[in-house]
Formats: C-alpha cells, structure tokens, sequence
C-alpha cells in the first residue's frame, strides 16, 4: 500500500509539473503548410493553435527601422547595413516578404487566443545601437498598447539593462547563458532562459530559480525525448519547434 501511495504522489507531482509548462512556438508556427519562420502566417498560426507565446527575432536596420529575421543576412542582403526598403522586398519560404516590426504588432493586436509575444532584441556590433533598438522596440511597444502582452529577450546584457531601465515592470529575460540565477535577480530579470544544454551542465539552477522566485524558460527543445526531460524537470516553459508535439504531450492540444 505504501508504495501505491508513493506511486500515486509521484504521479501527481508530475502531472502537476506538467500542467505548468508553457509553450513557446520558436520563430512562431512555422512547421505547417502556408507558413516559414518569422513570418506573418507564422505568428497567427502560433496564436491559433493556442500556445503560450511565439518567439521572433528583431534587427535594426541601418535606417533605424525594426525588421524580423533571425540571420544576419538572406540572399546576401544584410539586416544590419542595408536598407529597410531592400531587406523587406526580401521572400520568404511561404511567400511572404520579410516583415517589420510594426506588421507583426499589427497582427497581435487581432489575436483571438491572446499568445504572448516573445521578441528577441538580436544582438548589434555597437551596444549604442543595441540600446536604440531597445528603446525603439519600445517605443512600438507602447503605441500598439502590447507591452503588458510581450517578453523582451536577447543575448545583448546592453539591450536587457536598457529595457529594464525604460521600463521596470517589463518581463525581460537573458539568454546567453552565463548568469548564475541569483545574479539575474539582482538586475531584475524575471527568468532564466537558457539553452537546453546549460540546464544539463548546471541541473541544480532550475530549482534555485524557483527558489529566487525566477521562472525557467528551456530553448529550443524539439525531440519527444528531450522534451519529456525537461518536464519531468519542472521548467515553466519551453520554446520548441514542435508547438503542437508539445501540446500533445501536455494533453491540452485543441
């Protein structure tokens, strides 16, 4: 009897654990028909499969205008030193041009489902301009009224402190790596988002995040295998780009 009723309360820790994890479609839903990473189609299908958030990638181009793309360059146009009017004529694989920031805001303001957006500020060669993207991602933020729906991510520390500075109460979250979790506290990140691998060199920070009151956030996460880990492990939320395996596997697919 005592271990059925060792079973049973393991069990329900796990499936306790799973309930709590989020999913965040990486690059949005793109691994669909009619859709390609950082695309238009992408976000609204993230949104209508119901997930948690769609991550997308942010530059700012060499005429201070916000683009989404997660390269550096495509087709040998540069998201960095060439102009906004040159990257956006720019296909994608769906069809679709390459977007600017203010068509993806746009289109999270018709959400039906609510997803978060979670929008990666990518990292600049002069931290000056990282911090004018920030403030510009900002400033965007503020006008289509989505600051309370959207994280700040980056691998820039430049780019998160400028954004925590703007604005205090903003979910900002650092992703390269190197903070140990009571240092992120001290600047004010809400969470650990981390790659997969520094999870499995440093299993203990999960916990202590949750102990400092910090959320754990585990990227980019695809296999069954793997994802199963780190459910099993009681992370907040994983980005993957399999949003719909995930959905399955936390039984809440609609």
């Amino acid at each position: 009897m005592k271990h059925i009723c060792l079973l049973i309360s393991l069990l329900s820790f796990t499936l306790a654990g799973f309930a709590q994890t989020k999913v965040v479609a990486h690059r949005g839903y793109w691994k669909t028909d009619g859709s390609a990473q950082n695309s238009i189609a992408a976000l609204r299908k993230a949104d209508s499969i119901g997930c948690y958030g769609a991550e997308f990638d942010v530059y700012l181009t060499v005429d201070n205008q916000l683009v989404i793309h997660h390269d550096r360059s495509r087709n040998g146009v540069s998201m960095i030193t060439d102009s906004t009017s040159i990257i956006t004529a720019l296909t994608l694989k769906n069809g679709e041009t390459v977007p600017t920031l203010d068509a993806y805001l746009n289109t999270a303001k018709q959400f039906k489902n609510g997803t978060r957006l979670v929008l990666e500020i990518k990292s600049l060669d002069d931290e000056r301009r990282e911090r004018l993207a920030a403030a510009l991602v900002i400033d965007k933020l503020v006008n289509f009224g989505l600051v309370e729906q959207t994280d700040i991510i980056s691998f820039s520390k430049a780019v998160c402190m400028e954004v925590i500075h703007l604005v205090p109460q903003m979910r900002v979250q650092y992703l390269e790596g190197d903070l140990l979790p009571q240092e992120l506290k001290d600047l004010g990140f809400v969470a650990a988002d981390y790659e997969m691998d520094v999870f499995r060199q440093h299993p203990e920070w999960i916990e202590e995040c949750h102990q400092l009151g910090l959320e754990v956030n585990v990227w980019t996460v695809n296999k069954e295998g793997d994802l199963r880990e780190f459910l099993d492990k009681g992370v907040d939320f994983i980005t993957t780009n399999e949003p719909v395996l995930l959905q399955q596997m936390l039984n809440v697919n609609k």
